[in-house]
């Protein structure tokens, strides 16, 4: 049986379904968990604490399942960068139309349904790779821009890649390559293009592109 911290973030999740956030009322989330109210902000806090927690789970559900497509996409014989670049852009795109936090995260817009926390306004400091960073304020778009980019570089086969050393990954030829896919997608996820299939196959043209031995 999932924990009692994962039940309440099931239920706020639910409960935004039908009623925007001012309108979610703590107790009905513990009611709706089978869960005291004490528990709840026993777990949370404060129903802005609650909101946050959401934001983040969310928020890194999408990563792992980008760096998981991205994974897949690079170990499947036959496939370049631009095949997996598009595997992720089309992941994205999908999570975003279907989870409005992720949407939120990835463009910074929450709209009125969703809690403040959904759409931070000053970005949090750069971590290393393999640390949460998203522990301790919900990510902003450029965190999330960046870790997607440090997963691509990372899962075919780049240099070992640190958000705090984005001016030396700029020099190479696959990190600007990533970096533009992942700009493009998220393009993508603010003006759409008349299908996903099309925006992903932009995204691996794009890739092919920079790529393309001839270039400097």
């Amino acid at each position: 049986m999932p924990a009692a911290r994962e039940l309440l973030l099931d239920a706020a999740f639910t409960a935004l379904a039908a009623r925007p956030w001012h309108g979610v009322r703590m107790v009905d989330v513990a009611a709706a968990a089978g869960v005291s109210r004490q528990t709840l902000y026993n777990e949370f806090g404060s129903k802005d604490g609650l909101a946050r927690a959401l934001v983040r789970r969310e928020a890194e559900a999408f990563l792992t399942g980008v760096e998981r497509t991205l994974s897949d996409a690079a170990a499947r014989a036959g496939t370049d960068a631009g095949d997996a670049l598009a595997a992720a852009a089309l992941w994205t795109l999908r999570a975003a139309r279907g989870n409005p936090f992720v949407r939120a995260a990835l463009t910074g817009c929450r709209g009125d349904r969703l809690p403040p926390a959904a759409a931070p306004p000053l970005p949090g400091p750069r971590t290393p790779r393999d640390a949460r960073p998203f522990r301790g304020a919900p990510p902003t778009p450029a965190a999330l821009a960046e870790r997607i980019r440090v997963s691509a570089v990372t899962a075919l086969g780049g240099p070992p890649q640190h958000p705090e050393e984005l001016p030396e990954a700029g020099e190479c030829a696959l990190c600007r390559a990533c970096e533009a896919a992942v700009r493009l997608t998220l393009s993508y996820v603010v003006a759409p293009a008349a299908s996903d299939d099309e925006a992903a196959g932009e995204v691996a043209r794009l890739t092919r592109a920079l790529l393309a031995p001839d270039r400097p």
